[in-house]
């Protein structure tokens, strides 16, 4: 059983949490393998990907409080994970891993400048693909040949988009988990803002959740440029 502290201002596991430690737990991690997991927040999957026999795990999170969250959780647990400071596409620039976990901040926000505070974990623009985007631009970098990424986010932002994307960067990409469930404390407050842009229907109190799986093929004979045509 995993015991979980959470600081103040930390995001707490919810439901998207689960279904990405499903869609884990079915993709079964291989032993000996490096995992990244994208904006850690308790360490909840990081550890999940330790459990589930990874050798090498890092987290990474631009809050402090996570961080120190995070570290302090991997010890309650007496897990080796390690946890680090920043944007995780500056922090871990150069390196690649076996598995990228992802569940970023992705709902859709009334001010497109960069959140602040608690918000930093949820709030993602106007169309909440502000940190999607980037994330799904740089993914094939991220990826040992092989290589598997699990992301979570809510079908209000763009399921298409981020397959496209995905595939756009040479990765093989398909939906593997599906959720319904209802509106938290954040989504609620802000239905106006979501019906007035059409991002909900008049009235909707759900939304859809969904893992995105990406697989970076094996390199084949040749370069580089045959891999990515390949892939598509």
């Amino acid at each position: 059983m995993v015991r979980l502290l959470r600081a103040p201002g930390v995001y707490t596991p919810q439901d998207d949490t689960a279904l990405l430690v499903e869609a884990l737990h079915t993709a079964a991690v291989l032993p000996g393998g490096r995992v990244l997991d994208i904006g850690t927040g308790t360490g909840a999957l990081a550890i999940a990907a330790i459990r589930a026999g990874a050798a090498e795990v890092t987290g990474v999170d631009v809050s402090r409080r996570a961080v120190w969250t995070a570290r302090l959780n991997a010890a309650l647990n007496r897990v080796p994970l390690r946890v680090r400071l920043g944007n995780a596409l500056e922090v871990v620039a150069g390196e690649s891993f076996d598995l990228v976990l992802s569940n970023p901040p992705y709902v859709p926000a009334s001010n497109p400048c960069a959140a602040q505070g608690p918000a930093r974990a949820w709030d993602a623009g106007l169309d909440g693909r502000q940190l999607l985007n980037p994330l799904c631009a740089k993914m094939y970098e991220l990826l040992n040949p092989g290589g598997v990424l699990l992301m979570v986010h809510s079908a209000l932002c763009g399921v298409e988009a981020t397959l496209a994307q995905l595939r756009d960067c040479g990765l093989k990409a398909a939906v593997v988990q599906r959720r319904w469930v209802p509106f938290g404390p954040v989504m609620n407050g802000r239905t106006s803002f979501l019906e007035r842009h059409g991002l909900i229907e008049p009235g909707q109190r759900h939304e859809e959740l969904v893992v995105i799986r990406g697989d970076r093929p094996e390199r084949p004979q040749g370069d580089g440029g045959a891999e990515r045509a390949g892939a598509r």
